[in-house]
């Protein structure tokens, strides 16, 4: 069952960040993930959501997504993400709904 891993960030160093995106992306791939979303602007429909910088990643599995997100390679780069952005991360269960 695909789950997707969510990013909503506020970029506070573009430089700093460039680096964490330059390095990031290809190691994704190589994970198995899927960009779903990876940036671009947002139109707020109802509410205040909050939303910057938005990125959504499919991954095939649970299992998948967090052998990448705590993976020590990754794990490197978090530290640096978090050094030029303020932002929130989740990991969303994909299974359709039933009924």
């Amino acid at each position: 069952m695909p789950v997707f891993m969510y990013f909503n960030e506020t970029v506070t160093n573009p430089e700093v960040f460039d680096t964490y995106r330059k390095q990031a992306g290809p190691m994704i791939l190589s994970y198995g993930g899927k960009y779903i979303v990876r940036g671009g602007a947002v139109t707020n429909l109802e509410g205040d959501p909050g939303l910057g910088r938005v990125v959504i990643i499919e991954w095939e599995s649970m299992e998948a997504a967090k052998r990448f997100y705590f993976s020590a390679e990754y794990q490197e780069l978090v530290k640096l993400r978090q050094t030029c952005t303020i932002g929130t991360a989740a990991i969303i269960d994909g299974s359709p709904p039933t009924g």
